[in-house]
């Protein structure tokens, strides 16, 4: 299994000021992340905003990042609505010196199991850079099935899941962990995605946590991972059920908005970089979000 795709993986937001990419403050959110000791940067994720920038953007973000990851892996996501568009993304990943390519697939028109397939191995076929699978059907409307999973899986270069959620109870996640383990090659790792069950999955088996969280608290979110990998099922625990608020705001206004928030009261990342037609939280939303923030742990 490639230790790129094991451990903590934080997934940065993409700044903006004034409608322009803000490389300056990208390179310090990046370089943030990787002084605090994550094993991996997502960059230009979904809450990295990567369906909102054009094609010129994201190359330069893809650079700004491996640059200022002062030599920590990072993971671009290539996903677009046309084939043709992902296999320039995948190109500009590898010329930046990626580690590897995050490919969920895209539409305005809804995809079928074989269509999906397909694009899988078009970009198997193509790339030179090791794939994630990710798994997002809140945003995409497309849920992967087991079968579909392990015929992907199956394919050259696909080296990890990225899966949205898991079963609530202890034994059941690790029931579930081991069945999908058990579905794909051993060298694809499973990695969970959703940050409310990051704890329950690495302690079920899981690989390795995909996070938007560690993306603006990246050392509570590599304590987590670190306590969780090692089994400290107590500790682990405990301080997923310190950021429960958080992941309530995540369920109830989606990661997007919810994140950019989160690190505009914080003073991560200002101003806010959502992408209209998408709308910063206000009113009684924000007066929500501003109570949970004050009691966040502070990060050193």
């Amino acid at each position: 299994m490639d230790t790129v795709f094991a451990g903590l993986s934080a997934f940065p937001l993409t700044p903006f000021a004034d409608d322009q990419f803000d490389a300056d403050m990208f390179s310090r959110l990046v370089n943030r992340l990787a002084r605090a000791g994550v094993d991996s940067i997502g960059a230009l994720g979904s809450t990295g905003s990567y369906a909102y920038l054009t094609a010129e953007e994201r190359r330069l973000a893809v650079r700004v990042a491996v640059d200022a990851a002062d030599g920590t892996p990072v993971i671009v996501s290539a996903g677009a609505i046309t084939l043709r568009e992902v296999l320039t993304h995948l190109e500009d990943a590898h010329e930046a010196g990626a580690s590897g390519v995050l490919l969920t697939p895209m539409a305005y028109q809804p995809l079928t199991s074989s269509e999906v397939y397909e694009l899988f191995a078009a970009v198997s076929a193509h790339s030179t850079l090791p794939i994630v699978l990710y798994d997002n059907p809140r945003t995409t409307g497309f849920a992967f099935s087991d079968d579909l999973y392990a015929s992907i899986c199956a394919l050259p270069n696909i080296a990890s899941i990225k899966m949205p959620s898991l079963p609530s109870g202890a034994t059941q996640a690790a029931a579930r962990v081991e069945q999908l383990h058990g579905l794909v090659p051993a060298e694809v790792s499973i990695g969970i995605s959703g940050d409310a069950a990051a704890a329950r999955g690495l302690l079920a088996g899981c690989d390795v946590w995909y996070s938007v969280l560690a993306g603006i608290l990246p050392r509570t979110c590599v304590q987590l991972a670190r306590t969780a990998i090692t089994g400290d099922a107590v500790s682990a625990t405990a301080l997923s059920e310190q950021l429960a608020p958080v992941w309530d705001l995540f369920e109830t206004y989606g990661s997007y908005r919810a994140a950019s928030a989160i690190a505009d009261e914080l003073g991560v990342l200002r101003p806010e970089s959502l992408h209209r037609p998408v709308l910063p939280l206000a009113g009684s939303s924000r007066d929500r979000l501003r109570a949970v923030v004050a009691s966040l742990p502070e990060e050193h």
